[in-house]
């Protein structure tokens, strides 16, 4: 690791919680040069919903690149990205009966977020976003000041401006939250909006993740994000949901909001589309609005990304049946269930298990505890990152695809480091 040390930027984060270099990776298991395995709970901050090295994709792109197929693009026409587009609309949008036209504007989840923002100012000609306490929208100047959390905001090293932060409405309230999260704060700000006298100018847009995973595996309410949307509505706003890491199938559906009659404005999306771990981000956009964006207006270099759109097409053949998000249901089921029976036995009513599917945070209520235990499920060979205010919250995303025998056994290595963990106290 000395080379990392002497030449990589002091920046790096994640190498300093996985201590080891990796060399090889399949599905749910990542191998470092000793030769030790790691199950991985992790999986790229939610980016191998389908697993390392899925065999199907890396079929699918030996073959792209033995053909010459076009791995740069821009925004001209392919085959690949005809062929993604096509998947995609046959996969996901028609089923739902969703109109949305695709915009592919670069690699990343910020890229997506800074896109959205911008059209939404472009269509309302207002300047002000609404974001919501513990969101993480992205690192780049727009996308970071509708990040709530203070340490990235903190790196800014400029003002980050025209966002308003207001309570989230969780489905489960955190254990000692003082926001007043739910309706009541929303009807609060409907209440402002309404009053001419406020001083709160009217917003372009409502930025909101259905759950908040980096902000601490958040649930919001179906009922909450029905006042979020109204409320956006009547006040001529537009309604972007981040879906960003909890889309994808991650929550048993391709989107976490599916099936509670939503219909967003804009919906960003990236990590997990790629499929492969390929670069990938998308907006979907309701034609309306993006008639209004004239050609070349918003650019980015690696929006053409054809290894992504040839992963991404097999990425979506998941979804042309039920089989992967049953399972995913199934599994989640059996996450949720370990970590009640956990917080039960050890919590004392301090802990609190909160997710979606294969979306799930143990909140243990202490910073320190919890680095502390993802250190010691390192050492014992398995791989998870804490979230949330002050890194509270333990959050699990293993693949979709990870195997049954892989998912009890990082569950049981799990268990046995909370316990030893608590009792070392």
């Amino acid at each position: 690791m000395k080379v990392f040390e002497q030449w990589e930027s002091e920046i790096r984060g994640y190498c300093r919680v996985y201590p080891t270099v990796f060399k090889s990776a399949s599905n749910a298991r990542q191998v470092d040069e000793s030769g030790k395995s790691y199950i991985d709970f992790f999986a790229g901050a939610g980016v191998l919903n389908f697993g390392h090295n899925n065999p199907l994709m890396k079929k699918a792109l030996i073959d792209f690149i033995e053909a010459d197929g076009v791995a740069h693009s821009l925004d001209t026409y392919t085959t690949a990205k005809r062929d993604f587009i096509e998947a995609f609309a046959n996969s996901v949008l028609k089923p739902r009966n969703m109109n949305y036209k695709m915009q592919f504007m670069g690699p990343t989840g910020t890229n997506a977020v800074e896109t959205a923002l911008k059209l939404a100012r472009k269509v309302t000609g207002r300047r002000t976003i609404i974001a919501f306490n513990h969101g993480f929208h992205g690192m780049t100047l727009g996308s970071l000041a509708c990040t709530a959390n203070q340490y990235f905001r903190n790196a800014a090293g400029v003002p980050l401006e025209y966002v308003r932060h207001e309570p989230f409405g969780c489905e489960k309230p955190c254990i000692g939250c003082q926001l007043g999260c739910g309706l009541e704060s929303l009807e609060q700000l409907r209440a402002q909006f309404s009053d001419s006298s406020s001083g709160l100018e009217p917003p372009a847009a409502f930025l909101v993740e259905p759950i908040q995973a980096e902000g601490g595996v958040n649930v919001a309410s179906r009922e909450w994000l029905h006042a979020v949307q109204k409320l956006a509505h009547d006040l001529g706003a537009l309604l972007i949901f981040d879906d960003i890491q909890a889309g994808c199938g991650r929550t048993g559906q391709y989107f976490s909001f599916d099936g509670m009659d939503l219909e967003p404005d804009i919906i960003t999306l990236a990590k997990g589309i790629g499929g492969f771990g390929t670069p990938l981000a998308m907006n979907l956009v309701k034609p309306e609005h993006d008639q209004l964006w004239q050609p070349g207006e918003h650019t980015g270099t690696f929006r053409g990304q054809g290894f992504s759109f040839i992963a991404g097409k097999v990425a979506l053949s998941y979804f042309d049946n039920d089989a992967l998000m049953n399972d995913v249901t199934l599994k989640g089921a059996k996450m949720q269930q370990h970590l009640e029976d956990l917080a039960e036995r050890f919590g004392q009513g301090r802990f609190q298990v909160r997710g979606k599917g294969m979306l799930q945070g143990l909140d243990i209520a202490d910073g320190a505890l919890a680095k502390n235990i993802v250190n010691l499920c390192f050492e014992r060979g398995l791989l998870l990152s804490a979230c949330g205010t002050g890194g509270k919250v333990i959050k699990m995303i293993p693949p979709l695809t990870i195997p049954e025998a892989d998912l009890l056994e990082g569950l049981t290595i799990f268990s046995g480091v909370l316990a030893d963990a608590l009792e070392a106290l």
